[in-house]
């Protein structure tokens, strides 16, 4: 697989006798191979040189050969110890393990000194921001894939809109959203879904609940759906009843800074000056307090991956990534507006997967 000989590659480069990769996502990039092995351990081991293999339950081997996985599969059952097979498998193809390659942002401290005491001599470096950079770039076939993702997150917030009524709580709107998405055949939200109305949309992480829908409030609706492993992230915000004055000024703030990201996005320019673009005009407006966090996310396999949209990153946007523009506004005393779209670069400039519409809808 092409994706496994690029991380050969950059194993090469580092002498690394193997890596260890063990998170659910890195896993499925590299073998196609998508499943939540809760406790027990899942790994690839790949080699500079040589055949990788999988290690993974017994009861998960039939789907990883289902997946499109070729190469051989080290499998365990619930009364075996899968490291003590680890080292089996390693000392029968007699590899010398001096530098093993991990994922420090994934591994558990008790899964490191269980791989410290297999291989006491090996020392362990960090291949978390190289798997992050070959993850980055999507190829054509992700690109369809986050397509068809964002078509699903546009509906559901369609019916999300359509099913607000005075009185409905949040969950009760998040209930209808999920259960109409089911029904296109969506397995999975790529994170909790939020619909926050009133002053509880004034919290960008906001916890729905019962709250209920009452003219004149903010309704913001934040959700996201995985699709064949890949996650789409949207946000809209609409107002429930008449909206005031300053309701629609904050809107058409939010609307105008997240329009000038979107501008700024081209091929060379940093990710910083996305974030300051947005920022910037906010800002102008007497708002920038109200702004707490990033211009937005990396965005594929995880629904926040790399690279961080952050007004410090200095990285250059390169053609091949995709991640979320989503600026917002939010006051404590009225309420908050966020606007989310997922962007994929182009040579030839930005492409706006999510195409709901942006304009301020008075339901």
């Amino acid at each position: 697989m092409e994706r496994i000989s690029k991380l050969q590659q950059k194993l090469k480069e580092t002498n690394a006798s193997w890596a260890f990769i063990t998170s659910t996502a890195n896993v499925f990039y590299f073998s196609n191979f998508y499943t939540n092995p809760h406790e027990r351990l899942l790994a690839i081991v790949v080699f500079p040189n040589d055949e990788p293999f999988l290690i993974c339950p017994e009861m998960d081997v039939n789907q990883a050969k289902q997946s499109g996985w070729s190469y051989s599969i080290v499998s365990y059952d619930d009364v075996h110890d899968p490291w003590h097979m680890l080292r089996d498998e390693l000392n029968r193809r007699n590899v010398q393990t001096e530098r093993i390659g991990i994922e420090k942002s994934h591994m558990t401290v008790s899964r490191f000194d269980q791989l410290r005491s297999c291989f006491s001599h090996a020392s362990c470096f960090d291949l978390t921001d190289t798997i992050h950079k070959l993850r980055m770039t999507k190829d054509e076939k992700e690109l369809q894939t986050l397509r068809q993702a964002a078509e699903l997150a546009d509906f559901g917030v369609d019916v999300g809109v359509r099913s607000l009524k005075e009185g409905k709580t949040e969950l009760e709107i998040i209930a209808t959203i999920e259960y109409e998405l089911k029904k296109q055949g969506v397995r999975a939200m790529a994170f909790d879904t939020m619909v926050l109305t009133g002053t509880n949309s004034a919290h960008p992480h906001g916890v729905p609940g019962m709250n209920r829908i009452q003219a004149g409030d903010f309704v913001l609706f934040d959700l996201g759906v995985v699709l064949d492993g890949y996650c789409s992230d949207i946000t809209r915000t609409v107002v429930f009843g008449q909206p005031s004055e300053q309701q629609k000024q904050i809107y058409n703030i939010v609307l105008e800074a997240q329009q000038a990201a979107i501008d700024a996005c081209q091929i060379g320019v940093t990710i910083g000056s996305i974030d300051q673009a947005a920022r910037l005009r906010i800002e102008q407006e007497g708002y920038g307090a109200y702004f707490p966090h990033r211009i937005g996310h990396g965005l594929g396999i995880d629904v926040h991956e790399y690279p961080s949209m952050n007004a410090t990153n200095s990285m250059a946007l390169q053609a091949g990534m995709v991640f979320t523009i989503e600026p917002g506004i939010y006051v404590p005393s009225i309420g908050g507006v966020r606007i989310e779209d997922d962007v994929y670069m182009t040579e030839k400039g930005p492409l706006i997967l999510t195409t709901y519409p942006k304009e301020l809808q008075i339901v």
